[in-house]
């Protein structure tokens, strides 16, 4: 049997047992705490995914230390302009301990076969339907601006055009030979 659960936004697939590093938990050492489970296989076909199903599942797991991860280096470097810079980085994590990974309330999963076998009366009663909700009146609407005709300009909304400048009297360059 083993299980898909997050935490500290990965994901990972544990068994019973199992331990592993996972991001810093917000609990003592030696806690318990429960995952969350987002798939778990039992035995055989047995397989639960949904959320109905997985609210039976459960993975609990044991807080065995808290940990950090290898030293990460970083280096900035910017060519011809004197900047460099060195520092590092360690990850905080937790080292857990799988416990158990149970799903309780029977079957994870009805066979197909035996979803098929059920009539569809007894699948679902028939939606009883409620009264439309009387509808509330459309907010009045602002009546439309009143579009000029396009040959009817104001003098005053055009702007005349601009008087062109004589060309200043300038003395021709004159060539050399």
């Amino acid at each position: 049997m083993y299980a898909i659960v997050k935490t500290g936004g990965k994901q990972y697939r544990v068994e019973q047992g199992q331990t592993l590093l996972v991001e810093r938990l917000p609990v003592d050492e030696g806690a318990t705490v429960s995952l969350q489970t987002l798939m778990i296989r039992g035995e055989g076909d047995a397989m639960a995914f949904e959320a109905s199903e997985l609210s039976k599942a459960k993975v609990e797991a044991k807080v065995l230390a808290h940990e950090r991860g290898p030293k990460l280096r970083i280096a900035k470097f910017k060519p011809k302009r004197g900047y460099r810079r060195r520092t590092g980085h360690r990850q905080p994590l937790s080292r857990i301990e799988v416990t158990s990974v149970a799903l309780t309330g029977g079957k994870a999963a009805p066979a197909k076969a035996e979803a098929a076998a059920k009539p569809a009366a007894e699948a679902k009663p028939a939606a009883v339907k409620k009264p439309a909700a009387a509808k509330k009146p459309a907010a009045a609407k602002k009546p439309a601006a009143a579009k000029k005709p396009a040959g009817e300009t104001t003098a005053a909304a055009k702007k005349p055009a601009a008087a062109k400048k004589p060309a200043a009297d300038k003395p021709a360059a004159e060539k050399e030979d």
